[in-house]
């Protein structure tokens, strides 16, 4: 099971890169979203959806089970940033304009930590490593699909 862990929490290796971590982990998810091209906008939003709720629950429990062995919140473990992307260009179309643009908002919300965000570390265990790129996710979508509605990508 700690195999298991250390594969999917690492964001499949990329939170092993010694340099700007969590940046490769949302790079990752990034790069995931490809094959969703080829589905309808409903199935891709249904896949990626669960895609998001899986890795939640297995960020979060197996950062509770990781760390006596990793510390709180490790570089490492960056599913939380690949949900946190995931969360940014859910329900928008699947082109590279929409990933970059989620990408962007994504890290910039997560490194600055505005508006709350810092709160939910704060949680503590593993939902405390999960929750604020969970948010930090939640408000590059809002803005993405603003964004959208007013025609501006």
């Amino acid at each position: 099971m700690k195999r298991f862990y250390t594969f999917l929490l690492s964001g499949f290796g990329a939170g092993w890169l010694p340099v700007a971590p969590g940046t490769w982990g949302a790079g990752v998810a990034t790069l995931l979203l490809w094959p969703l091209t080829g589905v309808s906008p409903a199935a891709a939003v249904l896949i990626l959806s669960t895609l998001i709720l899986s890795f939640s629950w297995i960020g979060a429990m197996g950062s509770e089970k990781m760390a006596a062995e990793w510390g709180e919140d490790p570089k490492q473990t960056v599913i939380d940033e690949m949900v946190g992307q995931w969360i940014a260009v859910l329900g928008l179309p699947l082109q590279w304009q929409y990933w970059l643009a989620g990408f962007l908002l994504f890290r910039f919300f997560d490194i600055v930590k505005p508006l709350g965000i810092r709160r939910m570390e704060k949680l503590g265990q593993g939902w405390g490593v999960m929750l604020d790129d969970v948010v930090a996710g939640a408000y590059a979508n809002v803005l993405l699909q603003v964004v959208c509605l007013f025609g501006f990508i």
